[in-house]
């Protein structure tokens, strides 16, 4: 392994809260330095349907970026940043708060450095956002191959409806937690590490941001100051407080026990030895006593996550108040709000929760531990747990009673039901390591190539194989969710802990997994990949086409 990264106090910097965006005029665009064009309406599809009500933009930069007050990092680590009409230079970048029914454009400007002539010196400054577990269009949903150089731009429409329901009627469709992250062909682990990231959170009526919300049918979970996206990421730093990649890690033994060259070692995952929220060194937030909702995603690249709650305050009461209440998994809200000592995140899998800090005395600490051992090549679970974890962040809960109009629903979203009548086809994917490349049933990625072409508004079943039996694959496919009906050959029941709906399947060693999903609404070009990032890029991808009724495989 590289050499450990200096070590400063942990607790002593406070969490970075990412700034919402603010939507500009229509107007603003045609300004030289944010692309100087109106939106073309011919780009997008349905762009007339659902035309834009607010627009951003973003400026893609690199900067430094301050992890901790203390050296060496006080002087800033080279960084990919965000500027934006309420923002400068921040990582991860605004979180957006969308509405179902309130179409958005977003307009993102690569203002980096020639290639070959910038700072960072691990990533390449050419990128395509993805917006993860967006309903989007395929020249909008950031594909690997729709990339964008400096001195260029690229638009994105997100419609913001339902998926399958284009007049918004429709409940169990709907997300919360979304993320949008750098996605470039064969570079996407490297610039997502390097700083591309952030959240974009949706609301309707019912989960309405307003914890004071009239609306008899209102969730009013925590809201405003009490709502609050907490993005984890692992980071390897120099002596100089830079970040880095480790490309050069000594010669180790793969998982099959064969020997293994440096230059093979990071086909398997990368592995920080620092733990950051937001971009900065176990942070401390101070808490008042009362319910907060916490949106926490696991960024990657490799690393797997099993989250306890823990306290150091003496307090019986306090000491049995360290379950999380976990309201969903991925980007769904789950039917009711369930209890668990632990939180399991896997690369890009989200869970929003509730910790109630009012069963807490003031001067308490409570802090977010990680217990789950890795492979030190990052391919996947050691199979130990960490006795006493790895400390990622703390809460100071505060002195003085605060009011609570927030609540903890008994309900909250139904799942759709699975109607096997409208299977069009099944298919198997397999995913394999051969070489020192993954692959999928066989093949590495090809952008130019569809393996495979589903008709829109048709449904089929998948089965996705780990054929390996060592290293992890949190598989993630774009556009459309699924419904796991079976696990390892026992069916799963609806609404269980597990949860059917999601976005990502957490693909152990020898596992699998069928599901049933539906494709509408959009065409052309989207993938399905491994999200321990390090993986797709070395080929664990592939690219599927939804095309017209009539023209499928």
């Amino acid at each position: 392994m590289s050499r450990p990264s200096p070590k400063v106090t942990p607790f002593t910097a406070p969490l970075f809260r990412m700034p919402v965006a603010q939507s500009v005029p229509q107007s603003d665009l045609l300004d030289p330095i944010l692309g100087g064009m109106a939106p073309d309406p011919e780009r997008h599809q349905l762009f007339d349907k659902f035309a834009p009500q607010k627009f951003y933009y973003e400026r893609l930069q690199e900067s430094r970026w301050v992890y901790h007050p203390q050296p060496p990092y006080n002087q800033g680590s080279w960084h990919y940043t965000f500027t934006g009409p309420n923002f400068t230079n921040i990582a991860p970048g605004p979180t957006y708060k969308a509405k179902y029914g309130e179409p958005v454009f977003v307009r993102r400007i690569n203002e980096h450095p020639e290639i070959g002539t910038g700072n960072v010196n691990f990533a390449v400054p050419s990128f395509s956002i993805h917006l993860h577990n967006g309903h989007t269009a395929s020249e909008s949903d950031g594909i690997p191959q729709d990339y964008f150089n400096p001195g260029e731009f690229w638009d994105h429409h997100y419609a913001n409806f339902p998926a399958g329901d284009q007049s918004g009627k429709n409940d169990d469709e709907r997300m919360t937690t979304l993320w949008y992250h750098d996605h470039r062909l064969d570079f996407t682990a490297t610039n997502v590490y390097a700083g591309h990231a952030g959240f974009y959170l949706l609301f309707d009526e019912k989960d309405s941001d307003n914890e004071n919300d009239p609306n008899p049918d209102a969730f009013r979970l925590p809201s405003g100051e009490y709502d609050i996206p907490l993005i984890i990421h692992d980071v390897q730093f120099d002596e100089n407080g830079q970040v880095v990649w480790d490309f050069f890690s000594p010669d180790i033994q793969n998982i099959e026990g064969e020997y293994l060259p440096s230059f093979q070692h990071t086909t398997f995952g990368m592995l920080g030895d620092t733990m950051t929220v937001n971009r900065t060194i176990q942070p401390y937030l101070d808490v008042k006593r009362r319910k907060y909702r916490f949106r926490i995603l696991n960024g990657g690249p490799s690393r797997l996550y099993e989250l306890h709650l823990a306290t150091d305050s003496a307090d019986p009461n306090a000491q049995r108040a360290t379950n999380w209440i976990i309201l969903s998994n991925d980007g769904n809200l789950r039917e009711t709000p369930i209890e668990s000592e632990t939180l399991k995140l896997w690369v890009a899998n989200r869970s929003d929760v509730i910790i109630d800090f009012s069963n807490f005395n003031a001067g308490d600490n409570v802090y977010i531990v990680n217990r789950l051992g890795m492979r030190e090549d990052g391919a996947g679970q050691s199979g130990r747990q960490l006795d006493e974890g790895d400390m990622i962040m703390q809460f100071r809960v505060q002195a003085g009673d605060v009011e609570d109009p927030s609540r903890i629903p008994d309900f909250m979203r139904r799942q759709p039901a699975i109607d096997f009548s409208e299977v069009r086809r099944e298919r198997i994917w397999t995913f394999d390591y051969d070489s020192g490349l993954f692959t999928v049933n066989g093949e590495l990625m090809d952008p130019n190539r569809a393996d495979a072409k589903i008709e829109q508004g048709s449904a089929e079943i998948w089965t996705w194989r780990n054929t390996g039996d060592s290293w992890a694959h949190p598989v993630h496919t774009h556009m459309e969710e699924f419904q796991i009906f079976e696990v390892n050959g026992k069916p799963v029941e609806p609404f269980s802990f597990l949860d059917t709906k999601k976005d990502v399947v957490e693909l152990g060693p020898g596992d699998e997994v069928k599901f049933f999903g539906r494709w509408r609404d959009f065409l052309g070009p989207y993938i399905m990949h491994c999200h321990n990032v390090v993986h797709e890029d070395h080929a664990m991808m592939v690219r599927w086409d939804l095309v017209e009724p009539g023209q499928g495989d």
